[in-house]
């Protein structure tokens, strides 16, 4: 079964981990649904993966859409929607709900990008764009179907040793609790630091949950899928949607690379009851700061925005494409609170504006509060200054800021057509 780790994935789990427990069979036929509409100019495609591409096991696939916008799963809006990867299937019933597995991966919070880890072997890759409902649009919006060649899997993987006394735990949740189907679950850690997946810590680590699972292997990474969730920016609780029954709930902690240390620092495997219920309440950010201003948004210390096109240095067309790429975040159009989501921002020969109130808007300073992941500019020939702001729904940066560098492009009436990056 293939192992993918949602690098961008969203810390709330929604009825994704329910479908993902209960998946009927593929392609269950169900009444055709109604469609939302694309505009007949929609394009989506991979940047910089091209058919026969050779991949190593792991990688992150970006995509580059285009005549449309996007917008969280759950959230109507025309000419919007979100990414689905499709993974070594053909493509699902046009009229349905994309299905949620293994071959199916959701990207509902509008994630721009995914990690993806794929044993040695052929693969195909294909995106999917789909509305609030998982419905792809009438026409679909879709990539072509690629053919990747991806290179052995990482073998057996070092152990980092853990610290003396250190250990993981649920807070405030014991073994035969009764919870609601909708419940935030807390993780405590004691000796041992919480880091973000991908920075090395001497003394550190991220929880992963495991859900009606035993553990897995301790020597190699531990799996990402509905039964082995991760959160790699160091979060330290989860909502989670479970049907109503019996269940089992473990933490275990991994290293920079998902590695369980030496010895593994794991929480004792409990179960707990889940009954129909409302969503327990979750710890409220302070309204205002010290100062008096509103409390900033809190975003992870591992989420990054940048420029997909163009790049430092390039020579462009008067009227060109601007595309941004966004790492473990997702979009939410402007007005729309959800945690770890927020939308761009693009600064014009301009500095860098406060980065504790509203950014400005007017010609410096272009908000894309639809959820846009790209504009087209128009520029006068000579030298300009670009850089990338993402901000919460009020259009305030978070808590660490996200920012791009600034960069510098040189506009010339005859331009330079963009050479491909690999």
């Amino acid at each position: 079964m293939h192992r993918v780790r949602l690098g961008v994935m969203s810390v709330l789990l929604t009825l994704a981990v329910v479908a993902a427990a209960f998946v009927p069979p593929a392609f269950a036929q169900e009444a055709a649904r109604p469609r939302s509409k694309a505009p007949a100019d929609a394009r989506l495609d991979f940047v910089d993966i091209d058919d026969g591409a050779r991949l190593p096991g792991k990688f992150v696939v970006r995509f580059a859409l285009s005549g449309m916008e996007v917008a969280p799963a759950g959230l109507p809006q025309p000419n919007a929607g979100h990414h689905h990867i499709l993974i070594d299937t053909e493509l699902p019933p046009l009229d349905q709900p994309i299905p949620s597995d293994f071959n199916h991966l959701h990207l509902g919070s509008g994630q721009t990008e995914i990690e993806v880890v794929l044993p040695a072997g052929r693969h195909t890759l294909q995106l999917l764009f789909a509305d609030h409902d998982h419905v792809p649009h009438d026409p679909p919006v879709m990539s072509r179907r690629i053919t990747v060649e991806v290179g052995e899997e990482p073998q057996e993987q070092a152990r980092v040793a853990a610290a003396p006394g250190a250990r993981v735990f649920f807070v405030d949740l014991v073994d035969g609790a009764t919870i609601p189907t909708r419940s935030i679950i807390r993780f405590g850690a004691e000796g041992v630091a919480l880091s973000p997946a991908g920075t090395k810590h001497p003394n550190g680590g991220h929880h992963h949950l495991l859900i009606n699972t035993a553990l897995p292997p301790l020597d190699h990474e531990i799996p990402s899928d509905f039964n082995h969730v991760h959160f790699g920016r160091g979060q330290t609780e989860a909502e989670i949607t479970l049907p109503p029954g019996e269940h089992t709930l473990q933490l275990l902690l991994g290293d920079h690379d998902h590695v369980p240390h030496d010895p593994p620092l794991m929480s004792p495997r409990i179960r707990v009851r889940v009954v129909e219920g409302e969503q327990l309440a979750s710890a409220a950010r302070p309204a205002t700061r010290p100062d008096g201003k509103p409390a900033l948004t809190p975003a992870p210390p591992d989420a990054a925005v940048y420029f997909i096109y163009p790049r430092d240095g390039d020579v462009i067309f008067p009227n060109s494409t601007v595309r941004f790429g966004l790492r473990n975040m997702g979009v939410a159009p402007a007005g729309v609170a959800k945690p770890n989501t927020g939308h761009h921002h693009l600064i014009i020969n301009a500095p860098t504006p406060p980065l504790d109130e509203a950014i400005p808007a007017d010609l410096n300073h272009i908000h894309l509060g639809g959820g846009q992941t790209e504009r087209r500019i128009t520029l006068p020939r000579g030298e300009h200054t670009l850089q990338l702001i993402f901000t919460d729904e009020n259009h305030v940066p978070h808590d660490p800021p996200i920012l791009s560098e600034r960069i510098r492009v040189t506009v010339a009436p005859g331009g330079k057509r963009p050479e491909k990056r690999r």
